[in-house]
Protein backbone atom coordinates (compact mmCIF):
# COMPACT_ATOMS: atom_id res chain seq x y z
CA UNK A 1 0.00 0.00 0.00
CA UNK A 2 1.02 3.34 -0.41
CA UNK A 3 2.35 5.45 2.26
CA UNK A 4 1.93 9.26 1.24
CA UNK A 5 -1.38 9.11 3.37
CA UNK A 6 -0.39 7.81 6.03
CA UNK A 7 0.20 10.99 8.45
CA UNK A 8 -3.68 12.20 7.56
CA UNK A 9 -6.17 8.86 6.88
CA UNK A 10 -6.41 8.01 10.97
CA UNK A 11 -7.56 12.19 11.60
CA UNK A 12 -11.17 12.97 12.89
CA UNK A 13 -13.65 14.54 9.67
CA UNK A 14 -13.36 18.67 10.04
CA UNK A 15 -16.22 20.45 10.69
CA UNK A 16 -16.48 24.10 10.08
CA UNK A 17 -16.88 26.27 13.17
CA UNK A 18 -18.45 29.31 10.82
CA UNK A 19 -20.52 27.20 8.22
CA UNK A 20 -23.60 25.31 9.40
CA UNK A 21 -23.32 21.46 8.17
CA UNK A 22 -25.12 20.88 4.40
CA UNK A 23 -28.20 18.42 5.07
CA UNK A 24 -28.18 14.98 3.24
CA UNK A 25 -30.71 16.22 1.31
CA UNK A 26 -28.95 19.77 -0.62
CA UNK A 27 -26.18 17.35 -1.00
CA UNK A 28 -27.56 15.24 -2.52
CA UNK A 29 -29.44 17.89 -4.83
CA UNK A 30 -26.07 18.63 -6.03
CA UNK A 31 -25.50 15.41 -7.96
CA UNK A 32 -29.38 15.63 -9.19
CA UNK A 33 -29.60 14.57 -12.93
CA UNK A 34 -29.19 18.23 -15.15
CA UNK A 35 -32.16 18.87 -16.98
CA UNK A 36 -30.76 19.45 -20.37
CA UNK A 37 -34.14 20.24 -22.07
CA UNK A 38 -35.48 22.91 -20.70
CA UNK A 39 -39.79 22.90 -20.68
CA UNK A 40 -39.55 19.31 -22.07
CA UNK A 41 -41.49 18.15 -18.95
CA UNK A 42 -43.91 21.20 -19.50
CA UNK A 43 -44.07 20.04 -23.23
CA UNK A 44 -45.12 16.15 -22.08
CA UNK A 45 -47.65 17.25 -19.82
CA UNK A 46 -49.51 19.51 -22.87
CA UNK A 47 -49.25 16.66 -25.39
CA UNK A 48 -51.28 15.05 -22.94
CA UNK A 49 -53.78 16.93 -21.66
CA UNK A 50 -57.23 15.87 -23.28
CA UNK A 51 -59.66 18.17 -25.00
CA UNK A 52 -63.06 17.73 -26.29
CA UNK A 53 -64.21 17.78 -29.61
CA UNK A 54 -66.89 20.28 -30.90
CA UNK A 55 -70.35 18.49 -31.54
CA UNK A 56 -72.16 19.85 -34.26
CA UNK A 57 -76.25 20.30 -33.36
CA UNK A 58 -78.62 19.40 -35.78
CA UNK A 59 -81.66 21.52 -36.64
CA UNK A 60 -84.36 20.79 -34.58
CA UNK A 61 -81.62 21.55 -31.80
CA UNK A 62 -80.37 24.78 -33.59
CA UNK A 63 -84.27 25.54 -33.34
CA UNK A 64 -85.17 24.75 -29.73
CA UNK A 65 -82.62 26.74 -28.56
CA UNK A 66 -83.36 29.52 -31.07
CA UNK A 67 -87.05 29.25 -29.18
CA UNK A 68 -85.42 29.69 -25.88
CA UNK A 69 -83.43 32.64 -26.58
CA UNK A 70 -86.14 34.12 -28.20
CA UNK A 71 -88.20 33.59 -24.83
CA UNK A 72 -85.33 34.72 -22.52
CA UNK A 73 -85.25 38.12 -24.83
CA UNK A 74 -89.00 38.43 -24.32
CA UNK A 75 -88.63 37.88 -20.93
CA UNK A 76 -85.61 39.84 -20.11
CA UNK A 77 -86.98 42.69 -18.30
CA UNK A 78 -87.57 39.95 -15.35
CA UNK A 79 -84.09 39.48 -14.86
CA UNK A 80 -83.81 35.58 -15.52
CA UNK A 81 -81.40 33.10 -14.16
CA UNK A 82 -80.31 31.26 -17.03
CA UNK A 83 -77.65 28.03 -17.42
CA UNK A 84 -75.69 27.53 -20.65
CA UNK A 85 -73.84 24.96 -21.96
CA UNK A 86 -71.30 25.96 -24.81
CA UNK A 87 -67.95 25.06 -26.11
CA UNK A 88 -64.74 26.87 -25.58
CA UNK A 89 -62.21 26.95 -28.05
CA UNK A 90 -58.56 25.74 -26.28
CA UNK A 91 -56.06 28.41 -26.78
CA UNK A 92 -52.93 26.02 -27.27
CA UNK A 93 -54.61 22.54 -28.84
CA UNK A 94 -57.38 21.12 -31.37
CA UNK A 95 -60.23 21.36 -30.06
CA UNK A 96 -61.84 22.42 -26.69
CA UNK A 97 -63.83 21.92 -23.25
CA UNK A 98 -67.84 22.47 -22.83
CA UNK A 99 -68.57 24.76 -19.85
CA UNK A 100 -71.68 25.22 -18.03
CA UNK A 101 -72.39 28.64 -16.71
CA UNK A 102 -75.36 30.34 -14.88
CA UNK A 103 -76.36 34.06 -14.63
CA UNK A 104 -78.60 36.67 -15.25
CA UNK A 105 -79.06 37.63 -18.79
CA UNK A 106 -78.60 40.92 -19.48
CA UNK A 107 -78.50 40.95 -23.30
CA UNK A 108 -78.79 39.18 -26.50
CA UNK A 109 -76.95 40.42 -29.50
CA UNK A 110 -78.64 38.66 -32.45
CA UNK A 111 -76.12 40.74 -34.97
CA UNK A 112 -72.67 40.03 -33.04
CA UNK A 113 -73.98 36.67 -32.17
CA UNK A 114 -73.77 36.26 -28.45
CA UNK A 115 -75.79 36.63 -24.92
CA UNK A 116 -74.16 38.79 -22.58
CA UNK A 117 -74.44 37.91 -18.34
CA UNK A 118 -74.75 40.32 -15.77
CA UNK A 119 -71.50 39.87 -14.69
CA UNK A 120 -69.85 40.61 -18.34
CA UNK A 121 -69.39 36.93 -19.57
CA UNK A 122 -69.75 36.61 -23.60
CA UNK A 123 -71.43 33.68 -24.77
CA UNK A 124 -71.40 32.79 -28.57
CA UNK A 125 -74.81 31.80 -29.89
CA UNK A 126 -73.17 29.31 -32.26
CA UNK A 127 -71.14 27.58 -29.63
CA UNK A 128 -74.37 26.83 -27.07
CA UNK A 129 -75.66 23.25 -27.23
CA UNK A 130 -77.97 23.40 -24.20
CA UNK A 131 -79.92 26.35 -22.41
CA UNK A 132 -81.99 25.37 -18.76
CA UNK A 133 -83.51 27.61 -16.38
CA UNK A 134 -86.55 28.40 -14.17
CA UNK A 135 -87.78 30.66 -16.51
CA UNK A 136 -89.02 27.73 -19.05
CA UNK A 137 -90.59 25.12 -16.42
CA UNK A 138 -93.78 27.13 -17.29
CA UNK A 139 -93.24 26.00 -21.06
CA UNK A 140 -93.44 23.03 -22.81
CA UNK A 141 -90.54 22.11 -25.48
Amino acid sequence: MDKNYDDIINLPHYVSKKHPQMSIEARSAQFAPFSALTGYDEAIKETARLTDKRIDIDDGLKSVLNNKLQYILDNIKINPEIEFTYFVYDNKKTGGKYVEKTGIVKKIDMVEQYVMLNDKTKIPILEIINISGELFNSIEE
